[in-house]
């Protein structure tokens, strides 16, 4: 077609790239909004969470600490109680003495001085007793009080504990079925692609026909290079030029009828035999990776969006047969399309 013919086709047609671009920009802002939504949720809850297992590890401080103190006061306590016990013995011994002495004075009026004197200090001595006794009784009183108190703070740190973990666990819940809804949601995108892929690859099985060196292996469509390209050679020819025009139609296409929501990438694999290359400083990873590049680069001349298109290079390293035979080697040297997910 003459440049003339050329300009006077593209002045009359529709130019529908800035749609595409448009499209392209939506979809992009919707998944950076779905994307900053989930990580603001994701944030949000780990503070939350965070909060909580500070409080937490406040709570079990402070009851450490409590447990302590009761410790402390249950061993003041017992000491008071001892004390306790041992000025009721000591009392009960001055009962004893008080009335040993009082036998002694009825029964010898002679030591009556000298039994009123011991009688009188004896009674000094229990009255001493007695007082010690009742503020070790007080002692243990106020200890009792202490004691019931602790024991009311206990409950309710323990109360206080219980209410924490219950609002940690209802957000273990809430987090875990945010995520299950994502994988949902994210399988149902899979789901989709698949059967857009399926479809593309039945559209191409028509385009391209049942011709030698295109076949489908699996969920890849898979060119042969000798119909892209020449030996040894990058730069797609003209026969491999009319192929691709074919697959850029179906492209385009497929562009059209996918969702915008769903991210999804043509990837273009360049693969060579195990022979070396010819010429200095090149590779078969050079030939492999240069062979994607130039269909990626092609497929782009034809209108489609770069960011559709991925390049890979694999060199001699992933061969679909051994053998050592010109049909292994041949069926080796390939170009392999792929539409997978971004």
């Amino acid at each position: 077609m003459s440049a003339a013919a050329r300009g006077r086709r593209r002045a009359g047609g529709v130019d529908y790239w800035p749609g595409f671009v448009d499209a392209l920009s939506t979809m992009l802002l919707v998944m950076i909004f779905m994307l900053s939504v989930f990580m603001l949720a994701q944030f949000f809850l780990s503070r939350e969470v965070t909060g909580k297992d500070t409080a937490l590890t406040k709570l079990n401080k402070q009851i450490e600490e409590l447990t302590q103190l009761l410790a402390l006061e249950r061993a003041g306590k017992a000491d008071a109680q001892s004390t306790l016990a041992a000025l009721t013995a000591t009392l009960d011994a001055a009962e004893l003495d008080k009335r040993r002495l009082q036998g002694l004075i009825d029964s010898n009026s002679a030591g009556l001085a000298a039994a009123s004197g011991k009688a009188a200090e004896a009674d000094q001595k229990l009255d001493a007793e007695k007082l010690i006794s009742q503020r070790a009784l007080a002692q243990v009183d106020i200890l009792n009080q202490q004691i019931s108190a602790l024991r009311r703070q206990l409950a309710a740190l323990e109360d206080a504990l219980a209410a924490s973990e219950n609002r940690d666990r209802e957000s273990q819940a809430r987090i875990a079925d945010l995520g299950s809804r994502l994988n949902v949601a994210l399988a149902q995108k899979v789901q989709e692609l698949a059967r857009y892929r399926s479809d593309f690859f039945g559209r191409l099985r028509q385009i391209l026909g049942n011709r030698p060196g295109i076949r489908v292996v699996g969920d890849r469509f898979v060119f042969e290079s000798e119909v892209l390209f020449d030996t040894g050679q990058a730069a797609v020819n003209n026969a491999g030029r009319a192929e691709l025009d074919k697959l850029a139609a179906a492209v385009i296409e497929l562009e059209r009828e996918i969702p915008p929501e769903i991210p999804w990438v043509l990837r273009i694999d360049g693969h060579t035999d195990k022979r070396p290359v010819t010429g200095a400083g090149r590779s078969n990873w050079d030939l492999s990776a240069s062979r994607a590049i130039s269909v990626v680069q092609y497929l782009i001349t034809r209108g489609i969006s770069p960011q559709r298109l991925v390049a890979a290079g694999f060199g001699e390293f992933q061969p679909i047969d051994t053998g050592d035979s010109e049909e292994a080697l041949r069926r080796n040297r390939r170009i392999e399309l792929k539409l997978t997910e971004r």
